[in-house]
């Protein structure tokens, strides 16, 4: 399925208000078989920003599209120069408490699994094992020529070799792990070619317009059908490549859990929605659950490249 570049959804004005009250969660996890999916509000306590929330980037960036990347070499150095400066910050991103819920959730078996639409890693920093990244990671790069799967600091590497003394000053990082830089910043930044075929480099995520590979997604839809119930963690759900699950979940008759502070596109879908911060509302429900929710981790986001569940790179 291709992906519509929908960059902003208008609530209705009948939708329910969203509650403080978690239980409702803590209910769905005491349960069992919880399928999780994550958008980028559960990495903003990590200084990763979203894109539609208070501050959100949309407001002021628009994420750069699969067309206007392929479309010529302009784009790409304009890409390549902001994502390489903000790879530097976003590659240092820790796990915050809401993943470290997630990942105890898991351990204690309550989890179906975990589909997150966020491509910064976190969750399998957190300790989550077999996490489904809808839109791919920042953490790999991939060829458009060849297929060849590489690793995100390798490129980062040649990068620095091949633009000694890059050092301009972004104002904000964006939730794609780009930043701010005006067309003057950027400059002759020099884009590097695959070192297998010396094709173009794409980081391996699902830019708007793209298409998710449909292996993921029937992979997905797989984890929804097996799941007792949905539970939506901070994402707006603004975009199909998500709200087809929680519409696929309520189709089948299985209860919708939303935990995000501003409404969602799924609200009608689901049984409730708890308008409370991620973190600290996710370490409540592991105390009403007495689950211990780990320490925050000393390391930085440092995931192997790995082959996610889709088969050949969009083309």
């Amino acid at each position: 399925m291709r992906m519509r570049p929908t960059l902003s959804w208008t609530p209705p004005g009948d939708l329910r208000p969203g509650t403080d009250d978690p239980e409702p969660v803590a209910d769905a996890l005491r349960g069992g078989g919880v399928l999780v999916l994550s958008g980028a509000g559960l990495s903003t306590e990590s200084g990763i920003p979203d894109y539609r929330g208070k501050g959100g980037s949309l407001s002021r960036h628009t994420p750069m599209t699969y067309q206007e990347f392929t479309a010529g070499d302009g784009a790409r150095r304009r890409y390549w120069a902001r994502s390489h400066l903000g790879w530097r910050t976003f590659g240092r991103a820790r796990p915050n408490a809401g993943h470290r819920a997630v990942a105890a959730f898991g351990r204690h078996g309550l989890l179906a699994g975990v589909i997150t639409q966020n491509v910064d890693g976190l969750h399998q920093a957190a300790g989550s094992e077999g996490v489904v990244e809808l839109h791919g990671s920042l953490d790999r790069v991939v060829c458009l020529s060849c297929g060849a799967v590489g690793s995100r600091r390798e490129l980062a590497r040649r990068l620095e070799e091949a633009n000694a003394g890059f050092e301009p000053v972004a104002a904000r990082l964006n939730p794609d792990g780009d930043a701010d830089l005006t067309d003057g910043q950027v400059g002759d930044f020099r884009v590097v070619p695959c070192a297998r075929c010396g094709g173009v480099l794409k980081p391996d995520v699902v830019f708007f317009g793209e298409s998710v590979p449909p292996r993921r997604v029937e992979h997905c839809r797989a984890l929804v059908d097996g799941a007792a119930s949905l539970l939506v963690l901070g994402s707006s759900l603004t975009v199909m490549s998500g709200l087809r699950f929680v519409r696929q979940a309520a189709r089948a008759g299985k209860p919708v859990l939303i935990v995000n502070d501003d409404p969602t596109r799924g609200d009608q879908h689901a049984l409730t929605r708890v308008a409370l911060p991620l973190g600290p509302t996710l370490t409540d429900v592991a105390g009403r659950l007495d689950i211990p929710v780990d320490s925050p981790v000393d390391s930085p986001v440092d995931i192997a490249v790995h082959s996610p569940v889709d088969g050949p790179p969009a083309r």
